[in-house]
């Protein structure tokens, strides 16, 4: 059956109705709200997005495998504690290793990323060749890397930072803040392993379906062990960033960020039935959040009712979602 133009044109509101919204939200809000169109305070959302793209970059190869990650916020947590004890100043009081050397910035943050990446490995292990669902194993890898985290850190909050770790969330290269750059690097690098790779073309044969693939030859459970270390790397440079931005960290950082995440992958059309999604989708639904929690602060509305809108824009997208998928079935 052709559509018309009409049905056309009604299908993309109602599939892209949440970005409409929130399009006219801001735009509303620019135009009622004093310094709203500002580069400040763009760039202080572009700021606030850019450690969310990252989380969401990592989430969204979950996703398109039809999976999910529940243990992204505790393991962003652990790579903040991590990063924070190795990156102390020798004269700060609370020192977490007081004979020790703060490291360089740039390990610090490829050891968070590799230790990440090893718990990331178990969870796609017993996803891969056990059969565990996903939200079972990351759910299960979710209180083992808090569990892990309270004892290494004795549940301390850390702080006394070098500059130099401080400093990337505070220095700029060409006018732009460096957590910003590390955000277009890492959806510049996962674009291409989505896009040019073998294990992209892999991720989305999954996703699409799982039986099939592994008919087809593709290594099912080695590509799915690759997507979840390479996302929990994602989100133990996340809490490095993080903890940069924030000039300390505790366990509770990065607490609830898996959520809103996965539902920022869904708003931005990276669908939770798997085999679709793009980077571009994971950039589009993080903008979408923080573009509507910026307004609604703006607006002066109750900030605890500011989840409230949150949970109705996931009901909203979710439901799009499986709209679109039924309507294709």
């Amino acid at each position: 059956m052709v559509k018309t133009k009409q049905q056309k044109l009604k299908d993309f509101i109602i599939n892209n109705g949440v970005i409409i919204v929130m399009f006219i939200l801001v735009i509303y809000t620019g135009f009622t709200s004093k310094n709203f169109f500002t580069t400040n305070n763009f760039m202080n959302i572009f700021m606030n997005m850019s450690f969310r793209l990252v989380i969401a970059l990592g989430i969204a190869g979950c996703v398109i495998t039809a999976g999910c990650d529940l243990s992204a916020g505790r393991m962003i947590g652990f790579g903040g504690c991590i990063a924070g004890t190795l990156l102390q100043r020798m004269d700060y009081s609370g020192k977490f290793f007081p004979n020790m050397k703060p490291l360089n910035v740039f390990l610090v943050a490829v050891i968070v990323m590799l230790i990440c990446a090893a718990f990331g490995m178990v969870t796609g292990f017993f996803i891969a060749y056990l059969s565990v669902p996903p939200f079972i194993a990351t759910l299960a890898m979710m209180e083992i890397v808090y569990g892990i985290n309270m004892i290494y850190t004795n549940a301390t909050p850390l702080g006394g930072y070098v500059k130099e770790y401080t400093n990337v969330a505070g220095g700029k290269f060409l006018g732009i803040n460096y957590l910003i750059w590390i955000a277009v690097i890492v959806a510049v690098i996962t674009w291409f392993i989505f896009n040019m790779t073998r294990h992209g073309k892999y991720m989305y044969a999954i996703g699409g379906n799982p039986q099939a693939a592994e008919v087809a030859g593709v290594p099912v459970k080695l590509t799915l062990i690759l997507i979840y270390m390479k996302a929990a790397a994602m989100y133990g440079l996340a809490g490095f960033m993080l903890g940069a931005k924030g000039g300390g960290a505790s366990v509770a950082l990065g607490l609830g960020y898996e959520m809103e995440a996965i539902a920022a992958c869904t708003i931005g059309g990276v669908s939770v039935t798997g085999g679709r999604g793009k980077v571009s989708s994971a950039l589009i639904g993080v903008a979408v959040f923080e573009l509507l929690k910026t307004a609604l602060q703006y607006l002066g509305m109750n900030p605890n009712a500011q989840y409230i809108a949150i949970g109705v824009v996931i009901f909203i997208a979710i439901s799009l979602d499986i709209r679109k998928y039924v309507a294709k079935k």
